[in-house]
């Protein structure tokens, strides 16, 4: 991600911003629902089509931040704080033509020392986007010694996951981590620094951390459906990841929302279940050359989108998605 470093030349910075507009097709008199508000780079540019937008954002600071633009564009931009997985009940006030979704951490939340998400700048070892619930401290100090595994090895792809975790188990004991830079410097002792290998050695398993203490994943997953019941027919969903595990989601539920899995042509009779999207265009689209040098953030971005069709929602079956049975804090922290 890019302000891990707290540059300011990519705070305000939205990710493939003409493609996603290219994508909904904001217009006037259209309803579009941000999902991720952040610092308003969509927001802005949707206003400025002539369309009204209602913003979410778990973030009670991005959301104050957004009174500014709220003011200026007074009925036509309503800000919501809350988790984008209830949009469909924000929709309420009218079905959306548009749903745009911005996936992970914002650059202005790494480049806050004090939210916890970078060790770039030491700060409390917190991470939680809507500042309430446990804390990344919380889920190191009291998670058993598998599950800090589990976590570190499915969410971070940390191939050094369970002798992070004894590390861990074993450290707290004594003296529990509370600042980000010593979880990071402690890690690193462990694991070593292979000067081949530009990323630092706890990145993995501060990402890991970040999307649990999120659950960012089980997030998308819940507004992905709740956008396939939000939207009227003909109402595009455009949704922008950054990592691997993010967009395996968005592209399964999409092939799987677009497609006639349940018929045959051998077994007529079998049910056929109808498609309530259809894909845009060729399937995902990456940013240019010169938009990720211009904002590092991007280099990892990834657009898909689909059109809602006139068919009902499809009924959710979230095996697809291939998650697995992660610890849940209140059922797995050790006393």
């Amino acid at each position: 991600m890019a302000g891990a470093g707290g540059q300011d030349n990519t705070r305000h910075i939205p990710v493939l911003l003409d493609e996603v507009i290219a994508a909904l097709k904001p217009g006037p008199g259209q309803l579009i629902i941000d999902g991720t508000f952040g610092a308003g780079g969509y927001t802005t540019r949707i206003l400025e089509t002539g369309a009204s937008v209602t913003a979410i954002d778990r973030d009670p600071s991005a959301i104050e931040a957004g009174r500014a633009l709220e003011k200026a564009h007074a009925g036509r931009l309503t800000l919501v704080q809350g988790t984008f997985s209830t949009l469909d009940q924000v929709a309420l006030l009218g079905a959306p033509d548009g749903i745009v979704l911005d996936i992970g951490v914002s650059s202005m939340q790494i480049d806050e020392a004090e939210r916890g998400f970078s060790f770039q700048k030491d700060g409390p070892l917190d991470m939680r986007m809507s500042s309430s619930g446990p804390s990344a401290a919380d889920v190191v100090n009291r998670l058993k010694t598998g599950d800090l595994a589990r976590i570190f090895n499915f969410l971070g792809e940390e191939r050094h996951a369970g002798r992070i975790a004894r590390m861990i188990e074993k450290r707290r004991a004594t003296e529990p981590f509370h600042r980000t830079r010593d979880l990071a410097n402690a890690i690193e002792a462990l694991v070593g620094r292979n000067p081949k290998i530009p990323i630092h050695p706890a990145t993995r398993v501060f990402q890991a951390l970040r999307i649990f203490v999120n659950d960012e994943l089980g997030e998308l997953v819940r507004a992905l459906h709740a956008a396939e019941r939000a939207l009227k027919p003909g109402g595009r969903l455009v949704v922008v990841t950054f990592h691997s595990l993010e967009d395996r989601i968005v592209k399964r539920f999409f092939n799987d929302r677009a497609g006639s899995s349940g018929g045959s042509r051998h077994l007529p009779q079998a049910h056929v279940r109808l498609a309530s999207f259809a894909l845009i265009g060729k399937g995902v689209v990456a940013p240019g050359d010169a938009e990720t040098e211009s904002n590092p953030r991007a280099r990892s971005a990834k657009l898909r989108a689909a059109i809602r069709t006139e068919n009902p929602p499809l009924a959710e079956d979230h095996s697809i998605y291939g998650l697995p049975n992660l610890p849940h804090f209140h059922e797995t922290a050790r006393s």
